[in-house]
């Protein structure tokens, strides 16, 4: 996130909070703030992240090894 312009703390917080699903993170993102300020591919790195967390890492990580499309 900070190659989208943020500071490290709102950087570091944005992801956190993406990932963990748990509300408002620090920095300019923090419980006075918004994601309003973040550029658009920003927030399509921020949804991955939520999709990543919903679903949990490992679980989608699985997707992507040849094990799991392997036919039997």
């Amino acid at each position: 996130m900070a190659w989208v312009g943020l500071d490290f703390e709102s950087a570091l917080g944005s992801v956190a909070t993406s990932l963990g699903n748990i509300g408002p993170g620090i920095g300019s993102v923090g419980p006075v703030d918004n994601f309003a300020h973040i550029p658009a591919v920003g927030k399509w790195v921020l949804a991955l992240m939520m999709l990543l967390g919903r679903l949990e890492l490992f679980t989608v990580l699985i997707l992507f090894t040849p094990y799991f499309w392997k036919q039997n």
